[in-house]
């Protein structure tokens, strides 16, 4: 089961989010349209995530480029399935690009952070620049 640090990570007052889908883009900051994407992703939910993921999308991530939504969903979709946990810091973000900070946990850390740059246009997700340590999410060390 996958836990949380709060039941609405990096929330405002004024967010109104059903099921993950923001409905009406204009109204909506880039941190909304990123948490709401956040939210999804992370709670397995990854059609409610690429529903605010542009086409071709630009994910820049360690180890490499990852062009186009149907690459980006493979990517974020592995690793999603060894997600056991979640524990969100903090979000910043204006009408355009947005940052997230977070832990997220495995069976092998729940130390290791992540952040990732969200740059979000028409609604979209049209890059996200993802940050985080590959060797923490790795197997441990054999002894």
């Amino acid at each position: 089961m996958r836990t949380t640090s709060s039941d609405e990570p990096f929330s405002q007052e004024a967010i109104v989010v059903k099921e993950n889908v923001v409905t009406n883009t204009s109204q909506y900051t880039a941190l909304e349209t990123a948490s709401a994407y956040h939210r999804a992703w992370t709670s397995g939910d990854l059609d409610g995530a690429f529903a605010h993921v542009a086409d071709d999308i630009i994910c820049r991530a360690p180890g490499g480029d990852i062009t186009g939504k149907d690459a980006y969903r493979s990517y974020l979709g592995g690793f999603s399935q060894i997600m056991t946990g979640l524990t969100d810091v903090a979000g910043f973000g204006d009408h355009e690009h947005a940052l997230l900070f977070y832990y997220p946990h495995t069976a092998v850390t729940s130390t290791a952070p992540a952040a990732e740059h969200f740059t979000i246009r028409d609604g979209k997700i049209v890059e996200s620049q993802l940050v985080f340590d590959r060797l923490s999410f790795g197997p441990p060390p054999q002894k």
